[in-house]
């Protein structure tokens, strides 16, 4: 029997962080978001997940930094506002972790990824309402993405990594 699960967007943080300077983390989230699951029963390793982020809603605690992420030198919230990722395979690894595929598009260009998620399983809430929490991380290469905007200081450092860690927590209710 099939369950849709949709995301508390209360109780779920979708973070990230990259290298700046290449001395240190720049972290940052995204406040517009939404995502389904459709499972068999309660199992999540069953599960098809959906999910969509508003490139408007990014958030890294400083403005101008936000208004340059959202240019064209990088997500070019203009003509691409979303983020999406559609699964393509859950696989158990064992009762409390998944792997996650699917394709994620960032400014018009889908790749495949694979997220490593932490089932942290089953509880219903005091309200009544059945919930299942998940810690999903990942690594892409922005670059595939088509956000290849870069500098470099004067004595060389690159002011953007490449690598971004994708790190989120979700809860997600049932029905």
């Amino acid at each position: 029997m099939a369950t849709n699960w949709n995301i508390d967007t209360t109780h779920s943080v979708i973070g990230f962080k990259v290298r700046h300077m290449m001395i240190s983390n720049v972290t940052g989230t995204f406040g517009d978001f939404s995502a389904t699951a459709t499972t068999e029963g309660d199992d999540f390793s069953t599960a098809n997940f959906s999910f969509r982020a508003g490139i408007d809603s990014i958030n890294t605690g400083v403005a101008d930094r936000d208004g340059h992420l959202k240019s064209a030198d990088f997500f070019d919230a203009a003509n691409h506002p979303d983020l999406t990722f559609e699964s393509t395979a859950v696989n158990k690894i064992n009762d409390d972790e998944l792997e996650i595929v699917g394709d994620m598009t960032i400014r018009g260009t889908t790749k495949s990824v694979k997220l490593k998620a932490e089932f942290n399983g089953i509880a219903v809430d005091p309200y009544g309402q059945t919930k299942a929490g998940l810690s999903l991380t990942g690594k892409i290469k922005r670059s595939e993405f088509g956000l290849v905007w870069s500098a470099v200081t004067e004595a060389g450092s690159i002011v953007v990594g490449d690598e971004i860690t994708l790190n989120t927590e979700v809860q997600f209710v049932k029905g």
